[in-house]
């Protein structure tokens, strides 16, 4: 069976017909995957910029959180200092006191802290 002219012809011009059809096709599909993949890239680029807004608040806020920790930290610090200088400054009048009003009372109780310190350093 051998294909007359007519029929050549026709077969060519289908073949010819479908495979602009399939050209158009694939580039129909080509624009869609560019149109695709910039609607990808606006979305990923969209999501960075949200995700990197956020580190940097929540960044500022821990930032501004330790300095207020810190501030609070050295206040306490400061007034534990000054209680502690009371208390020292308490102790100093208290001990100069009792030195003045009982001289042989505290020289013999000094005697024997040295006398138990010395004994415990023997052993």
């Amino acid at each position: 069976m051998s294909m007359t002219n007519g029929e050549a012809g026709m077969r060519d011009w289908t073949d010819k017909a479908t495979r602009e059809r399939l050209e158009k096709d694939v580039a129909a599909v080509k624009s869609d995957i560019a149109a695709l993949t910039d609607q990808i890239t606006d979305a990923l680029n969209t999501f960075a910029n949200s995700a990197s807004k956020q580190a940097r608040r929540g960044y500022k806020q821990a930032r501004e959180n330790m300095d207020s920790t810190l501030d609070d930290i050295s206040d306490r610090g400061s007034a534990m200092m000054d209680a502690a200088q009371d208390a020292y400054g308490s102790i100093e009048e208290t001990l100069e006191d009792a030195i003045t009003a009982r001289p042989l009372a505290t020289v013999g109780v000094a005697l024997g802290i040295g006398f138990l310190i010395g004994v415990a350093w023997r052993r």
